[in-house]
């Protein structure tokens, strides 16, 4: 985009347009572009710049939600692995039918 940008620069130089009047004219096309994307996205009020911050509260809770649920899975897959690996153990050596006895 921007070797774009500076072609047509250049190519607008050559017929007489001068640098300083580009540069003005390509500030004002991305400002215009700019509040054109977030009037379209509907944060040119007041409460955008509140919304935005909410919203990344709201995502990085999610993300530490999904965090400990995995990690809540994790330890009781271990601790499910510990259970059933003791209770193999005994079995196999017998303590379990012992304590019936």
């Amino acid at each position: 985009m921007t070797t774009m940008l500076e072609g047509l620069v250049a190519q607008a130089e050559a017929e007489g347009a001068t640098r300083v009047t580009l540069r003005a004219l390509v500030e004002e096309a991305c400002e215009t572009g700019a509040a054109r994307a977030l009037r379209t996205l509907g944060l040119m009020d007041d409460k955008a710049g509140p919304d935005i911050i909410e919203l990344r509260q709201l995502i990085q809770g999610w993300r530490d939600a999904k965090k400990s649920a995995l990690m809540a899975m994790i330890a009781w897959s271990v601790r499910t692995a510990v259970a059933l690996l003791l209770i193999g153990l005994a079995y196999r050596l017998d303590l379990i039918t012992r304590l019936k006895h």
